[in-house]
């Protein structure tokens, strides 16, 4: 939720220059002739801050106070004049004018802002009395309070002349003075605001200026105040595709909304720094912010220095700057340099000589030289940033297009103004946008891989793994910036599990078939074939594949030999989860500002903008939510501080259906306490604000509960004590070795064995050194061109042996996660040994050699006759145990369509091997024994499937595979694809939504049943029903009685439904019967009632109850709303009114649950049910209920699920039992016509929870949780 309460444009606006008593000491020192152009001390004549305006005395004669426009009730502080004489210049008229400020006068500073600081940033280069007029200039500021908050200043310089007589007498443009000498005074206008907007300010402040100079100067101070108060009305607009404009004659004024919650306001030209730097220039410098050096921007221009230094805070988000961010010092600031901490800094480039002398350490960035050196020489002297990256930004770099001139060269000229500055503003969106595309490539780029070494649960960045993975060229540049305060920020985020655009483009910039290796390998981290293929096949300028995937225009990643630089950027696009140039940003007026220091006036314009906010809201698509949303955010921020509090509520009430994500919690709190009790009294009869604010209040409670700084991060350290099973669970997870609770369970216990039960710190450390040095050692591996032709490209060398003598000549065996084969020594050759579905024996033998009898290993393969034997000597017994577990590995995978089952194989396999070399004892191949987890499982069950599920099953998958333990699927839901969908806007697959325990969804592409998304998180309750809406909207019913809004291209939740009292256990969805009427959805609760929604509104429509006990699901049949219960069926209409019952049978009356699930169909007109208690399924005849029911009964099963139509068939998810009595999970698949089972399946290992159809193609079953997977079944 956005959490910071939104204000006004205006945070103060003040007036700084010389006092009229300096003004006369000057003349009388020039008329002696001391001195040209004296630099003068400058003031502050004017401070404007809101509240601006006051209620006027109420007709009873009380007087109340309103909260100022868009004001954040800060604490001020009081500032006096010091001087007692008032100030006074000369108008352009000639007369005198009234003091501008007197000494009386009591000036209110916002408390962050200091005065003496800003003088002399107001005037950085001090403040002269000279005899030439000079050109208006303005220049940008950036303050930062103790608590890193910024506040952002704009500044106008504007001179103006003033005239004096030799008797001190002050006039200007007077005829009748003879002796006049003309001098010229600058005065600066400075407008504060919290929000960079650098753009918009400017143009106000112009605007202001080109008032300001043709009006009087005794209306100086009026003019100053009214243009304040103008400002204070202004409304910022929330994060998204609204920006607001308003009118300051002559030019329509737009405030850009921020692109994304988590982004700062942009009103920059990002542009800036690719005129001024090349690209390599461009890196040093984001190189040096990221190792968090001291850096210093010089310019002539004081306009450069904050803008370019911007852009460059930008460039590296989501990385934020943590240190002094000071882009402009004035000459007496130069001291600040010689801060001992990190810092970013600009000054004038006539001090570099000064500065570069200070300190030996800076790096120094002349901005309009566009050169990077040190202070201690002329070279950059600080590692660059890692070599991939580096050249993918250079190439992206090339081919922006930075000129608005020859974009606009053949384009019609523009006479209206506010014409060509709207052309102007497209032209710098659509650029930024891409700008922003390459700047968050090269993030992703350097520090994307840092994710795979994170530990979510214990919140550890195993750090040392993370170098030992980066090429040894870019470890300096990596050990500097992993201790910088800005990377353990960023780790802090990233283990949040911030959806955040790195978040965004990092999922997309990795190729389908990445992800699905990522998804599928639980194993350490090898080198693929095609990995080492690329050591050979290199392109002449090519980039590595992860990275090119990032560009879509560029050539088939099977054909690297093609160089990169043959591609065009002039087709560049990019993927999801980045800013598209294209983005449709809407835009919305204000009204015409009336005269802001009047009260009624200014309730007046709030009025106009409601009512006009109101028009908008009517006037929008109810599909367009997003836009719907921000038109309640603003008519709800205008209630609030036009007094209408109630109507404010509400506002926020839509606002937080429609998108929780930029929902103002912290406002609604402020505006909650602020209510008189009448209207508190008022807003708790009304359920849903009554709803909304305790909602609000319980997140509020939950969010200052949390950790200030957002969590702990720890870096990995091998333990210094021993380590019962608990801690070495932990240490083990932390470590990246393996997730999984039970397998590290049993590694336990092959450490410890013999001994007692804890793992002393050295033999930790043994086993994990002699784990990384194996993982190492398979990065070495180097093979020949003659063996990676008969590999696959995904196959991964993990154990290599010894040299040693086998029947196919010397060589060495190697194990793949597929096969084994002898790499041949003498002349390289490759000899395939077996794959490990092809075994059918594997075992020791000894054979004789001189006096000695060699352990040999023997294995017998189905596809050759003669049996392969290598005299692997000590290996023996280590290979034979390894060998035996991925051969049952993959008979177990084979059988259950499983492929987990061989990745599970497979680390145990490593961890042997680990064991035995880290133990290096005699009991160190019965310690091994322990991980032999399929080879045992083997022996103690069956490892056959039946027949019937064996050619059913097509394939299971793992939606638990990134947790240590498995979780329960609870429902599953097929959403088809969408043709004419680019992969920008969600892409045009069908999509697979998987809801785990404790409010978890996954999303699995499902033409390839690979994860396509990292998970949402919609609550922390269990989810008991799923509802596709339409092509945009899931709905999700929960047990906390919420119903989550997923939108399924962006595949986030920033709506949700309240109305619930309890736990939402059924949806249902009435299509439109013509194009003129409405959707409807219908959903039911554990209370018994129903609710009626319109789904383009999300209004509530209708609500009743039905009388039945804890429904469990409802569906729309025939215009009619037929409900589940646990006692009882109901068939419902429209009013709630119950039409027809069908109650428990009499043998299941003493069910405690009853009835679990229904099915209705139309051309038969029959009504299935099953029961929660019972193994049986019951059918009714619609058209007569009272007929009797026929029974079927379901063997081996003990309680029906759920189940669904499928073409002519049911299949029912059951609870059942084996014949050893365990829990098992079966599906029966029953012809509907005839009443018979056609198929039992054993599904699962544990009860089938939910079954969903794909297109009547396949059906997809999900487990509770000791299975935890989902099993894919083909339909005939």
């Amino acid at each position: 939720m956005a959490g910071n309460i939104p204000s006004g444009l205006l945070e103060a606006c003040l007036v700084l220059g010389v006092s009229n008593e300096r003004l006369k000491d000057i003349h009388l020192t020039q008329l002696q002739g001391k001195g040209k152009e004296p630099l003068v001390e400058a003031e502050v004549l004017q401070v404007h801050a809101p509240p601006f305006v006051t209620k006027e005395s109420s007709s009873n004669g009380t007087q109340q106070d309103l909260d100022s426009a868009f004001c954040r009730g800060q604490r001020r502080r009081s500032f006096k004049k010091k001087r007692d004489r008032p100030l006074s210049t000369i108008s352009d008229s000639g007369q005198t004018n009234e003091p501008v400020v007197s000494g009386s006068d009591d000036l209110s500073v916002p408390q962050n802002i200091d005065l003496i600081a800003l003088l002399q940033l107001c005037f950085p280069d001090g403040l002269r009395i000279t005899n030439e007029s000079r050109e208006d200039s303005y220049h940008f500021l950036v303050f930062t309070d103790v608590f890193g908050n910024q506040t952002h200043g704009v500044v106008a310089q504007y001179c103006k002349p003033v005239h004096y007589q030799q008797d001190n007498g002050i006039h200007q443009n007077s005829q009748q003075l003879k002796k006049l000498q003309r001098l010229y005074t600058t005065f600066s206008i400075c407008v504060i605001s919290k929000y960079p907007y650098y753009n918009a300010l400017r143009d106000c402040l112009s605007s202001f200026l080109l008032q300001l100079k043709t009006s009087r100067m005794c209306d100086f101070e009026e003019q100053v105040k009214e243009f304040s108060a103008k400002l204070a009305l202004v409304p910022i607009p929330p994060p998204g595709p609204l920006n607001v404009v308003f009118n300051l004659r002559p030019f329509l004024i737009e405030l850009p909304s921020r692109l994304d919650v988590d982004r700062p306001v942009m009103d920059l030209d990002l542009h800036l720094p690719f005129l001024c730097f090349k690209p390599k220039q461009i890196l040093q410098i984001i190189s040096s912010i990221l190792m968090e050096q001291r850096v210093v921007f010089l310019s002539t221009n004081w306009a450069k220095l904050t803008l370019v230094s911007e852009c460059f805070m930008v460039f590296i988000h989501p990385l934020r700057w943590q240190h002094p961010f000071v882009p402009v010092l004035s000459r007496q600031m130069l001291d600040f340099i010689m801060a001992p901490t990190a810092f970013v800094m600009g000054c004038h480039t006539s001090h570099f000589e000064e500065v570069a002398e200070e300190l030996d350490d800076l790096v120094l960035i002349d901005i309009d030289k566009g050169t990077v050196s040190s202070s201690t020489s002329n070279r950059f002297d600080l590692p660059d940033v890692p070599l991939t990256a580096r050249d993918c930004f250079i190439f992206r770099a090339k081919g922006l297009q930075l000129h608005y001139d020859l974009d606009v060269c053949d384009a019609a000229s523009r006479s209206d103004i506010n014409d060509q500055r709207a052309h102007r503003r497209q032209w710098q969106r659509k650029v930024n946008s891409v700008i922003l595309n390459v700047s968050m490539e090269l993030i992703v780029n350097i520090f994307s891989e840092v994710c795979d070494f994170l530990n979510y649960e214990h919140r550890v960045f195993n750090s040392e793994e993370f170098l030992r993975s980066r090429e040894m060229t870019d470890h300096t540049f990596y050990k500097k910036v992993l201790d910088t305060h800005i990377f353990h920020s960023f780790l802090r985020d990233r283990l949040n599990q911030r959806n955040d655009a790195f978040t965004r483009m990092q999922l997309n910039i990795r190729s389908s078939e990445s992800r699905r290796i990522k998804t599928l390998t639980v194993s350490p981290r090898r080198p693929t074939m095609e990995a080492i293929n690329r050591k050979f096949v290199q392109p002449e300028n090519g980039l590595n594949r992860r990275l090119g995937m990032s560009m879509p225009n560029l050539a088939d990643h099977r054909l690297l030999t093609v160089p990169i630089r043959q591609t065009s950027m002039g087709t560049m696009t990019f993927q999801s989860g980045s800013w598209s140039p294209s983005r449709l940003i809407k835009t919305f007026k204000l009204p015409d500002f009336p005269p802001p220091l009047s009260y009624q006036y200014v309730q007046n314009y709030y009025n106009d903008l409601i009512r006009d906010l109101s028009k908008a809201i009517s006037g929008a698509s109810p599909d367009d939510s997003a836009l719907l949303a921000r038109y309640y955010y603003l008519r709800g921020l205008v209630n609030s501080v036009a007094g209408k509090r109630l109507d404010a509520l509400t506002d926020f009430q839509s606002l937080y259906k429609t998108d929780m994500e930029i929902f103002p919690a912290e406002m609604l709190n402020v505006l909650v306490e602020s209510l008189p009790v009448e209207e508190r009294k008022t807003a708790e009869r009304r359920p849903d604000l009554k709803r909304l604010i305790s909602r609000v209040k319980r997140e509020s409670d939950r969010e200052r509960a949390r950790p200030v700084d957002g969590g702990s991060v720890k870096r990995f350290k091998l333990p210094k004590k021993h380590l019962h099973m608990e801690d070495f669970v932990r240490r083990v997870q932390e470590s990246g070795i393996v997730r999984d609770q039970g397998t590290i369970q049993r590694l336990f216990e092959a450490l410890t064995v013999g001994q007692q039960k804890q793992v002393d710190p050295e033999t930790f450390c043994f086993f994990y050194n002699f784990w990384k040095e194996s993982e190492g050692a398979s990065q070495d591996v180097d093979l020949p061109v003659v063996v990676l032709e008969h590999l696959e490209t995904d196959e991964c060398v993990y154990k290599l042996s010894s040299s040693v003598k086998t029947s196919h000549g010397v060589g060495k065996i190697a194990m793949t996660q597929r096969r084994l084969f002898l790499l041949t020594e003498g002349r390289p050759g490759y000899f395939e040994i077996t794959k490990f579905r092809d075994i059918e024996d594997v075992k020791i033998s000894s054979a004789p050699f001189l006096l000695l009898r060699i352990p040999t290993l023997k294995i017998k393969t189905s596809h050759r006759k003669e049996t392969f034997e290598a005299n692997l000597k000590s290996e023996c017994d280590v290979w034979h145990l390894m060998i035996r577990e991925m051969w049952a590995g993959r008979k177990m995978a084979d059988n259950h369509k499983d492929p987990q089952f061989m990745e599970q194989a497979l680390t145990n396999v490593l961890l042997m091997d680990a064991v035995v070399g880290s133990l290096q004892s005699q009991k160190a191949i019965f310690a091994a024994t322990k991980l032999a987890y399929f080879d045992k499982k083997k022996h103690e069950v069956p490892t056959t499937v039946p027949e019937t599920t064996s050619e059913t099953l097509k394939h299971k998958i793992n939606p638990s595979l990134d947790q240590t333990a498995p979780q329960a699927v609870d429902i599953l839901l097929y959403t088809p694809g969408q043709l004419g969908v680019s992969e920008l806007d969600g892409g045009g697959n069908p999509k697979l939504w998987c809801a785990l325990s404790d409010g978890k969804v996954l999303v699995f592409d499902a033409a390839s049943w690979t994860m396509q998304h990292n998970s949402v998180q919609v609550g922390k309750s269990r989810l008991n029903c799923m509802l596709a809406v339409n092509q945009q909207q899931l709905w999700i019913g929960s047990k906390d009685s919420f119903i989550y809004i997923i939108n399924s291209r962006s595949v986030s939740c920033n709506k949700q439904l309240m109305e619930h009292r309890g736990a939402v256990t059924g949806l249902a969805l009435e299509e439109r019967t013509d194009r003129f009427s409405q959707t409807l959805a219908y959903s039911c609760s554990e209370d018994s009632s129903v609710i009626v929604w319109d789904v383009s509104t999300l209004q509530v429509k209708g609500q009743f109850r039905v009388p039945c006990v804890r429904p469990q699901s409802i569906q729309i049949h025939n215009g009619m709303l037929w409900c589940c219960g646990g006692d009882c069926l109901l068939e419902v209409r429209r009013n709630g009114t119950v039409h027809r019952k069908v109650s428990l049978p009499n043998h299941l009356l003493s069910s405690p649950r009853g009835f679990s699930s229904f099915l209705l169909f139309n051309e038969s007109e029959q009504l299935w049910a099953g029961f929660a208690d019972a193994g049986e399924l019951c059918v009714w005849h619609c058209r007569d209920l009272n007929k009797p029911f026929i029974r079927i009964q379901l063997k081996d099963c003990t309680a029906v699920v759920c189940m669904i139509r499928v073409k002519n068939q049911i299949w029912v998810g059951c609870h059942g039992r084996s014949p050893e009595g365990k829990t098992r999970g079966k599906i029966y698949v029953l012809n509907k016509d005839r009443y018979t089972v056609e198929k039992e399946l054993m599904a699962h290992e544990d009860s089938v929870q939910t079954l969903c159809s794909a297109e009547d193609r396949y059906v997809l079953s999900g487990a509770a949780r000791a299975d935890g997977k989902i099993g894919i079944w083909k339909v005939e």
